[in-house]
């Protein structure tokens, strides 16, 4: 390995702990900003189109249940010890991503672009004065392309998704399950920086007017079926899976499956069961469900 490459990842992991340190879940990243290790899975029979990086092609992704590393955000973490391991398996990492949606912080990304020939941040600033909010003061990394990452901060029992555009042209959303290249990596176009008077901040809490713009449309009520069927008993697997951190996110990334697909109220004891399994109250579970509920746009 060349030495400025050895100095890029030293960097990189240095950097890597000091996010851990404010609670931010971290993984290593390559020069092309992808995650630095390769899945484990890649080598399986090929699974069904759009679920590369399962073990079982009839299955759900996995999402290091496995024990192995290699499985993207899903890796992230905020121990020293399991940060020094990913970046041992990884010395060609130049770089890390901050994995959104993980307490404390769970955090979102809003990511304005330049390349698009957009002006993001004025589009921002139009959605605020339409929609009567402001940007707080908060953490913004400078990209090597002259946009800006803007970090913010969003309710525990809320899952925002990962978006492109929809918001507004050049306008990229990071949310549960995506993350945001942290300011000290080196990639192909260059380091990413901390503006310097936000550097020694927190994210700040998301607007609640701007939080609305970036969740999906509730969907329309539909009658329910008597079955939860082979996809109830998915989402009830994909609770059980869940790590320390990742409970109430994925009880509430499940639920709302679960109502989107007509099967929710079907499968609240289910869920609630499946979360008391993973260390959750039953009140917490039975708030985080309804909580999925009223965003889907159902009755809890």
């Amino acid at each position: 390995m060349a030495t400025t490459d050895r100095q890029a990842t030293t960097l990189a992991l240095a950097h890597a702990l000091s996010a851990a340190e404010r609670g931010l879940a971290v993984i290593p990243l390559s020069r092309t900003k992808l995650p630095a290790l390769r899945s484990p899975h890649r080598d399986d029979p090929s699974p069904p189109a759009g679920e590369a990086g399962t073990v079982d092609p009839a299955g759900p992704p996995c999402h290091g249940e496995c024990g192995r590393l290699g499985h993207g955000v899903y890796d992230a973490s905020t121990d020293p010890a399991r940060i020094r391991e990913l970046f041992a398996a990884a010395p060609w990492a130049t770089g890390y991503g901050i994995a959104c949606g993980l307490p404390p912080h769970h955090l979102i990304g809003i990511d304005l672009d330049t390349k698009s020939g957009t002006d993001s941040s004025s589009a921002l600033r139009e959605l605020a004065l339409r929609h009567l909010f402001t940007i707080p003061e908060t953490v913004v990394v400078l990209t090597p392309s002259g946009g800006r990452h803007l970090w913010l901060g969003g309710p525990p029992d809320v899952v925002v998704p990962n978006s492109a555009s929809r918001l507004a042209p050049g306008i990229d959303i990071r949310g549960a399950g995506g993350y945001l290249v942290g300011p000290g990596s080196r990639t192909d176009h260059g380091l990413y920086g901390a503006a310097p008077a936000t550097a020694h901040l927190a994210p700040a809490p998301c607007p609640p007017s701007l939080l609305r713009l970036l969740l999906p449309p509730p969907r329309t009520n539909h009658p329910t079926p008597t079955s939860t069927g082979q996809h109830g008993q998915g989402l009830v697997q994909f609770v059980l899976a869940a790590h320390e951190g990742q409970r109430n996110t994925r009880l509430f990334w499940a639920a709302c499956r679960a109502y989107e697909n007509d099967i929710g109220p079907a499968l609240i004891d289910p869920l609630v069961e499946a979360a008391l399994g993973t260390g959750l109250s039953e009140r917490e579970a039975r708030a985080t469900i309804a909580s999925a509920a009223r965003m889907t746009g159902h009755r809890p």
